[in-house]
């Protein structure tokens, strides 16, 4: 009886740490799209996560780790939502409809829940080699998912046009956000949205 009791207690240890990692890299993939990479800071991280900055080092070996991390669920997060999208409509409407999901005004607004890639591009190549390696795979999930939108899928021209749709896609949602006149962030989206590529 005394090992099952110790085995219990260890449990519960090690959820109660799953649980507090977790919230930090849920704070933290937040933060980065909302404040960049150099305006994330781990002191900030731990507040907003309800723990002590001194609990950092039991979760991640460097502030590194934690960005890298939070780099993955930001990307994973992103594509779940393009790939629900996809999987919500009946094929010949999916690309359409992420297409006009993803240069939606909501997710003009959505920032910190929106697509790493318009909120961190620019910072990306500046970061750490996991940063970068995440960023790429889900960049190429993202390339693949619109890829597999195509009547065309498996061949060149598929692959060349899901390149430049997400491509437009990222660039448009990034310029949108950064203008500070409503009618021409509405008129970049709109635009892009009658020359993507829609099957």
């Amino acid at each position: 009886m005394i090992p099952i009791m110790r085995k219990s207690k260890r449990t519960d240890r090690m959820t109660a740490k799953e649980a507090s990692h977790e919230r930090i890299v849920s704070a933290a993939a937040r933060a980065i799209r909302r404040s960049g990479y150099d305006g994330t800071g781990v002191a900030d991280i731990m507040k907003e996560a309800g723990l002590t900055h001194g609990a950092f080092y039991a979760h991640f070996a460097s502030r590194e780790a934690m960005l890298a991390e939070a780099a993955g669920r930001a990307c994973a997060e992103a594509a779940a939502v393009a790939a629900d999208a996809a999987a919500s409509m009946p094929p010949e409407q999916a690309l359409t409809y992420m297409l006009q999901a993803y240069l939606s005004r909501e997710n003009l607004a959505q920032i910190e829940q929106g697509c790493p890639l318009a909120a961190l591009g620019s910072e990306t190549v500046r970061q750490a080699p996991e940063v970068r390696r995440v960023t790429t795979r889900y960049i190429k999930e993202m390339v693949d998912l619109v890829a597999r939108q195509s009547p065309d899928w498996g061949q060149a021209g598929a692959h060349e046009r899901a390149l430049v749709t997400v491509a437009t896609m990222v660039g448009t949602l990034l310029l949108a956000r950064v203008v500070d006149e409503p009618a021409l962030s509405d008129n970049l989206r709109e635009s892009a949205l009658k020359h993507l590529p829609i099957t």
